[in-house]
């Protein structure tokens, strides 16, 4: 039975009631300028395993904890280095995850064992209201299913989550369209854990050194730890097989009609030159636009399944800057097969 209900982050009375169902201990989908987030109270074990149960979520897969403000997340923390204060005035509030050395006040399963903990200071004004109507630290990892597309509106989440949570707090389509930047400044350089809004070059801008973590855009082995959301277990995917793919779209094309290939997820540009050959054609952006190409991803990928397609070849994005993240998150959907369409096998 559906009992999750529909709130509106324009009226000021459901965002009072959505604080008070996270007060309770309950379970609510909030928008942010990312994704939404199934929000429960972080310093409330209870209530954050509520989490894992409802997302069938590893218990392995750390959260992130949403916050105010840098001073709000003092509590939660050992220290702020000066980096840390100077990446929070330069994106906070924002689409940047910060990781610090986490106080004894964080619980062990926010953390997943880890001695860090994941902070963000959001955007969206309906996630700020929230945030100060309830006066807590909100876990918040995506509203969806583990391993499914994240929900970039509030439909998204009923689809995966209705039943299973408390409440979605609607405030409309996500604007950024993939999770956080994510960036450690617990190991001895400052390291891109997992990228976001927040391009590579933005944060060299403000820290100077950064390193770029292998699993960002490699599979993580078994027996490694994930040190941020995203990084490790199958991510993003929809229930369609797909493979990303390099080439012209004549080479594409080709290579879709040797492996009966159903769909291709393409660029704008492509839509116009269809070849004659039965499969679905979906576009997520223009080829040289990445931050329109996240700002629709999830919803393309959520559509596939909707097809009933099966098999969907996906044309690469650019693999620079914001490019980056709408790749990595590609790379996690389709379980890092990668093919070049021009070569042979």
């Amino acid at each position: 039975m559906n009992d999750t209900k529909l709130l509106f982050a324009a009226q000021p009375g459901d965002i009072t009631f959505a604080a008070e169902l996270l007060q309770a201990g309950k379970l609510v989908a909030i928008p942010t300028e990312t994704v939404y987030g199934l929000a429960a109270n972080a310093l409330d074990p209870a209530a954050v395993a509520k989490i894992f149960t409802a997302k069938g979520r590893p218990q392995d897969n750390p959260l992130i904890v949403h916050v105010l403000s840098l001073e709000e997340a003092a509590p939660l923390v050992k220290h702020i280095p000066p980096q840390a204060r100077q990446l929070a005035e330069a994106f906070w509030p924002g689409p940047l995850t910060i990781v610090l050395k986490k106080s004894a006040l964080v619980p062990e399963i926010v953390s997943a064992g880890l001695g860090t903990v994941a902070l963000r200071s959001p955007s969206h004004p309906a996630a700020r209201a929230l945030l100060q109507a309830c006066g807590l630290p909100l876990a918040a990892p995506s509203a969806n299913r583990s391993g499914s597309p994240s929900p970039t509106s509030a439909q998204h989440v009923l689809d995966d989550m209705a039943g299973r949570i408390a409440a979605v707090l609607d405030g409309g389509s996500c604007g950024v369209g993939v999770e956080s930047t994510v960036v450690t400044l617990a190991a001895s350089v400052p390291t891109l854990l997992r990228p976001g809004g927040i391009s590579p070059s933005q944060l060299r801008a403000v820290l100077g050194e950064l390193d770029i973590a292998q699993g960002v855009t490699r599979e993580l082995a078994a027996d490694e730890q994930a040190h941020s959301p995203g990084m490790k277990h199958k991510h993003y995917a929809p229930k369609a097989k797909l493979t990303l793919v390099h080439g012209t779209l004549e080479h594409i094309m080709r290579y879709a009609q040797a492996n009966k290939i159903d769909g291709l997820l393409c660029f704008d540009e492509d839509i116009s030159q269809q070849f004659a050959f039965d499969c679905t054609w979906l576009s997520y952006g223009p080829a040289g636009d990445p931050a329109e190409q996240a700002r629709q991803l999830f919803a393309k990928l959520r559509e596939i399944d909707k097809l009933g397609l099966r098999n969907v070849l996906v044309r690469c994005p650019m693999k620079d800057d914001l490019g980056l993240a709408v790749y990595n998150r590609l790379l996690r959907a389709s379980e890092f097969r990668e093919v070049n369409a021009g070569v042979s096998e």
